[in-house]
């Protein structure tokens, strides 16, 4: 098989049976509750080229992690090429086959290329607009551009990079960047040609699923020029590939600074107000969440001693990156949640909340009275 199966990412799991809690099902894929980002703030400086992501990768996956997840502009493709050669490492040494990961990547933002093109404007007209994958407008401040066209063109890009022949997951990667040029009305008809085209790729055999990865557009209030409607999106890909539709999952962030998802109403589904997370359950959508971590910003000061007990009463976890983690790793409604890493002892030293259970509801709920 070229993509994860149910009984390969089953197979995967059970070499991990000591481990509480850690695995849970989603459209019959087991999962793991964390899984590993590739994401790099500021791409065009240079220390981002100056490691790789290739060793943690493997160390993420023998501690029993087997969703990966990147996206096609993540240090210009390079954090995606990182991951096919740490994969086809994994695979010749029949340390995994290709049923027992999960891979997701990400398209909408333009890729470029590394080293960085000595002029961004040349590269942009050469490959994508002179290429007649859009027209100059429809490319968002010279980075983001989401015509069907051009997201096969990303899509196929990715699974170069990757080393792969079909993607678990793709991504339309942050629409709402597009919402303030098009309008409202003219953005969910942009999106029904996307999803269109996902369909016919998936028919294709490029991805099992497709879904939309945003930042906080879905739990922006109802009037904010960036909110998106979870309900909207998925009658539309209802309309396009009926009930059987490919469209099973959204990417926001969520942790424990950024409790929205779970603890606001920011969504709506047949008139009745809901958090996103009661959305997407009452919808038939998984969310995998990411910034798990909030790229660190979470420990500028230590957490206090009542949410440490609250979500570790056994006083087993050492650091209060594993107390992030095991917060988003306990919380209801979240399929997985991306955290990135490229130090193989940092992602050892994560996956020991695996060792404990996660965080029962009663006790997790007591978090958002303090």
């Amino acid at each position: 098989m070229n993509c994860a199966t149910p009984e390969g990412t089953y197979q995967f799991a059970k070499h991990f049976n000591d481990y509480k809690d850690f695995y849970t099902k989603s459209n019959n894929l087991v999962f793991s509750k964390l899984g590993i980002g590739t994401f790099n703030k500021e791409p065009y400086k240079e220390e981002n080229y100056l490691f790789h992501y290739i060793e943690g990768i493997k160390q993420a996956v023998r501690s029993g992690i087997n969703l990966i997840d990147t996206a096609s502009n993540y240090r210009y493709g390079e954090s995606e090429k990182e991951i096919g050669t740490a994969l086809q490492e994994l695979f010749a040494s029949d340390e995994i086959t290709r049923e027992n990961v999960i891979v997701c990547s990400k398209g909408g933002f333009i890729q470029l290329s590394y080293p960085f093109p000595k002029n961004p404007y040349e590269w942009i007209n050469e490959n994508i607009i002179n290429a007649k994958l859009a027209l100059a407008e429809e490319i968002e401040l010279d980075q983001h551009c989401m015509t069907p066209d051009f997201l096969e063109y990303s899509c196929k890009k990715s699974l170069e990079n990757l080393q792969l022949s079909c993607l678990d997951i793709y991504f339309l990667h942050n629409p709402e960047m597009q919402l303030a040029r098009l309008g409202e009305e003219a953005f969910y008809e942009e999106i029904e040609k996307i999803f269109i085209r996902f369909e016919k790729l998936a028919d294709e055999g490029l991805f099992k699923y497709y879904g939309v990865a945003v930042w906080n557009a879905f739990i922006l209030d109802f009037s904010e020029t960036e909110y998106i409607s979870l309900e909207k999106l998925v009658r539309i890909a209802q309309k396009v590939g009926g009930e059987n539709h490919r469209f099973r999952y959204i990417q926001t962030p969520f942790n424990i600074a950024k409790t929205q998802a779970y603890s606001v109403n920011t969504q709506k589904v047949n008139d009745e107000s809901c958090t996103l997370i009661q959305a997407a359950r009452r919808l038939g959508v998984d969310i995998i969440s990411s910034s798990s971590l909030l790229q660190m910003n979470l420990f500028k000061k230590s957490f206090n001693r009542e949410v440490g007990f609250i979500l570790d009463e056994s006083m087993t976890l050492k650091n209060d990156i594993q107390l992030a983690l095991q917060f988003v790793r306990s919380t209801s409604g979240i399929i997985s949640g991306l955290f990135a890493s490229k130090v193989p002892v940092n992602i050892k030293n994560n996956i020991k909340i695996a060792s404990i259970k996660a965080t029962p509801p009663s006790r997790y709920n007591l978090l958002y009275r303090l």
